[in-house]
């Protein structure tokens, strides 16, 4: 017991939680854009992971971490325009498509990799470069705070900062009352001039932007490799604390913080004499558990209200 409340008392464990919240929460906020425009991206998962293939290899083409980071974008933007595209012009059903587009990814990067490295399994032999994690004048001094906040990844600080940026879009600019319109009466927003399809196709490739920063921070800044299935199920992760933050981008930040406070914690029990798989499920468990629960209770309300 008291071993573990040494974790609960240790900075280094909440530095970590961040740490490992952060891909989650930048594709919950993709996939949250996507949700509100009524147009789901099931293709997170494979987005991320071709986006964390996509910016080793630039980076280590290039030797520059950044137009690293811009191939990985790029790839984002291709992977949700082909799904908008099947989707929204082609009409095929976009939970299909969106599956059929992370099979792609899955062993696709897999081909990618066999091809450049001859490798099957890491990048290893690969020179890839990582971007860089900032210091915060001021906060970095102020005892235990400090440990936790400062010192993080580029991408973790955009993350935070794209909470707050992407609510205020939902509220108050023009494309995000329009995303909102979309996703809420697709007919009254046609009647009122508003193109739909220009809309989803707008909010799908801003997901996919932010499923690649996802992806990117896996490989460019969690570790400085791409390994094959890296992503570990966290796209589906992100449509799971999506649906429980119901497209509110604050509630996102907390929903996506239970998958980083678990797994930060699965980190910590692996000193512990418990079964490594249970360990390793720790995560993916907490998430399913709580938004069991969550919809346990919307059922309920939904039934009261129906009832009243």
């Amino acid at each position: 017991m008291n071993d573990l409340l040494d974790i609960f008392t240790n900075q280094d464990f909440y530095f970590a939680m961040l740490r490992s919240t952060t891909p989650v929460l930048l594709t919950t906020l993709g996939a949250i854009i996507a949700s509100r425009s009524g147009a789901s991206n099931i293709a997170l998962e494979g987005t991320m992971l071709a986006s964390a293939f996509m910016g080793v290899v630039v980076s280590a083409l290039t030797q520059n971490a950044w137009v690293g980071l811009f191939g990985a974008v790029l790839m984002g933007v291709i992977m949700s325009n082909i799904l908008a595209y099947f989707a929204l012009k082609l009409k095929s059903n976009i939970i299909i498509s969106g599956i059929a587009l992370n099979l792609m990814a899955s062993g696709g990067t897999v081909f990618g990799l066999y091809l450049l490295t001859g490798d099957k399994g890491a990048s290893t032999s690969l020179n890839s470069l990582v971007l860089p994690s900032i210091e915060i004048p001021i906060i970095k001094d102020i005892p235990v705070i400090g440990g936790i906040l400062s010192g993080h990844h580029i991408l973790t600080y955009i993350g935070l900062i794209l909470v707050v940026a992407i609510w205020a879009m939902f509220k108050y600019t023009t494309l995000g009352m329009r995303i909102r319109a979309v996703g809420e009466s697709p007919e009254a927003a046609e009647s009122v001039g508003i193109s739909v399809n220009k809309m989803r196709y707008i909010a799908l490739t801003l997901s996919g932007i932010l499923a690649a920063l996802g992806g990117a921070f896996l490989s460019m800044g969690y570790v400085k490799l791409f390994s094959a299935g890296m992503t570990a199920g966290r796209g589906y992760v992100a449509l799971a604390t999506q649906a429980m933050a119901a497209g509110n981008t604050i509630v996102g930040l907390f929903t996506s913080m239970l998958f980083g406070f678990s797994e930060s914690l699965s980190n910590y029990l692996q000193g512990f004499s418990l079964p490594i798989e249970f360990i390793q499920m720790l995560p993916y468990l907490t998430i399913i558990i709580i938004y069991v629960i969550y919809t346990a209770r919307q059922s309920k309300k939904e039934e009261k209200k129906k009832i009243d």
